[in-house]
């Protein structure tokens, strides 16, 4: 299990890599998803994808959540999603946006308001927030963060934004990884990725491992092609995601 201990905040996520980097299973995600949820004073979040228009269930949208199992269940049986202007806006639009369900439940022209209005002050998700978010694949999705407080600043809106872009990348590069089964490096792959690591330059790595300057290169070129990395930083970087180097 990963330490998230102390504020999950953009300058601790920036300033320290290796704290996202130590993410390796989803429940890792999870656990930095619910601190933010208790940093910014919410109830809980949701990890969805974008639904289509043929779509008219949240379950089949959540990737991760934790907010009550029977809330999406109700939701889904009210068929809730169809005539939704949070989901209508998400399909649209990629900025990130507030949610007053009060509010929301006004607009709807379906005649579900009071019902949704009811169900989400039920479980005290009443205001919250909805961040579009996107992977390297293209893939669209969001994160919200609800509960029973105060609308979020802009100042807030701007970290819980660069949070949930973080946090949902990782999850994204978790599944690619799994779909595309474990990468398996050479012994001498993974010693020049181990000093890369370190900091050390190529000719420095050369003379470590008594290989020359080309043959190194060689080696992290390849490493680089296996892992699909685009330089030699994220090969790294994936590396030590993958445990292949510590």
């Amino acid at each position: 299990m990963v330490d998230f201990s102390g504020h999950l905040s953009p300058i601790a996520l920036s300033a320290n890599p290796r704290m996202v980097e130590a993410m390796t299973r989803a429940s890792d995600v999870r656990q930095a998803l619910e601190q933010v949820s208790r940093a910014y004073g919410f109830q809980g979040f949701l990890v969805m994808v974008v639904p289509g228009k043929t779509c008219g269930s949240l379950s089949e949208s959540v990737v991760m959540t934790n907010w009550p199992q029977d809330f999406i269940a109700a939701y889904d049986a009210a068929s809730m999603m169809a005539g939704s202007p949070v989901i209508e806006r998400l399909r649209r639009s990629t900025v990130p946006f507030t949610y007053d369900t009060a509010q929301d439940s006004r607009r709807r022209s379906d005649g579900k308001g009071n019902a949704v209005l009811n169900l989400f002050e039920r479980v005290n998700l009443k205001r919250g927030v909805y961040i579009p978010v996107h992977d390297v694949q293209g893939t669209r999705g969001a994160v919200a963060f609800g509960g029973n407080r105060e609308a979020v600043s802009s100042g807030e809106l701007k970290e819980l934004t660069f949070m949930a872009g973080y946090l949902f990348s990782r999850l994204s590069e978790m599944k690619e990884m799994r779909n595309r089964g474990p990468v398996v490096l050479s012994r001498r792959e993974i010693e020049c990725l181990h000093w890369a690591a370190a900091g050390k330059t190529t000719i420095e790595m050369a003379k470590i491992l008594d290989l020359s300057e080309y043959t190194v290169n060689h080696y992290l070129s390849r490493a680089t092609r296996k892992l699909d990395s685009v330089n030699r930083v994220q090969t790294v970087a994936k590396a030590i995601r993958a445990g292949l180097i510590s």
